[in-house]
């Protein structure tokens, strides 16, 4: 059956290729609109400890959707394609990433943040100097969980026209032929284990070296 999914890809390179090049776009562009919206606003939510706990448990009832109900639900308000896919995938990176991102932030200790504001740090500098450098690993572990299940959930876009790797595996199941699901389920497979790996060495190398020490 590999040998077969092999061959397919080395008869149709084209067909592939782009396959592999819009799941990979959908999945980038989500993942950075993702993190554009959920990291500042994870920032700003964690200053408010009312806002914090709404936003958390917003984004926790965020978690419990079925991706491909997402992308239902998105689908009669923006039609189908890949724009419709790429909103679909923004939601769904978005729970992770704000609640890791608040978590970060108000798990900063207090003592350290009282002794920056005594050394003459304004606002500002402890933010950018103290709390997000501590905050890193706990944000970059959100965004590892997102990008794993942006990657993985971006399979399903094929179910609204949104192209992409899940073409191979839905047409596959379709006309049950195994090695046709293969062309799209392993590079998928691959991606997400890539992708993981992408943000688990960048978590290691932006975390501060006496946090990573520890």
């Amino acid at each position: 059956m590999l040998a077969d999914a092999w061959r397919y890809i080395e008869t149709h390179p084209t067909q592939f290729v782009t396959a592999l090049g819009v799941h990979v776009a959908l999945s980038a562009c989500a993942l950075a609109i993702a993190a554009l919206i959920a990291i500042p606003l994870g920032i700003v939510a964690a200053r408010r400890a009312g806002f914090a706990l709404a936003a958390i448990n917003a984004a926790n009832i965020g978690r419990t959707l079925p991706s491909l109900a997402v992308l239902a639900l998105v689908m009669p308000i923006l039609g189908t394609g890949f724009a419709p896919s790429l909103v679909a995938l923004t939601l769904l990176a978005v729970p992770p990433i704000l609640t890791n991102t608040i978590a970060g932030i108000i798990g900063v200790e207090r003592d350290v943040v009282d002794a920056a504001h005594g050394m003459g740090m304004t606002a500002r500098d402890v933010l950018h100097r103290i709390e997000i450098p501590i905050a890193t690993p706990i944000v970059f572990a959100g965004l590892r969980t997102s990008a794993v299940q942006v990657v993985s959930g971006a399979v399903l876009a094929a179910f609204i026209g949104g192209g992409g790797l899940g073409d191979f595996i839905t047409a596959g199941i379709a006309m049950m032929a195994v090695p046709l699901l293969l062309v799209g389920a392993i590079p998928v497979t691959l991606l997400s284990l890539g992708a993981d790996y992408l943000f688990g060495t960048l978590e290691r190398r932006l975390t501060p070296q006496g946090l990573r020490a520890e």
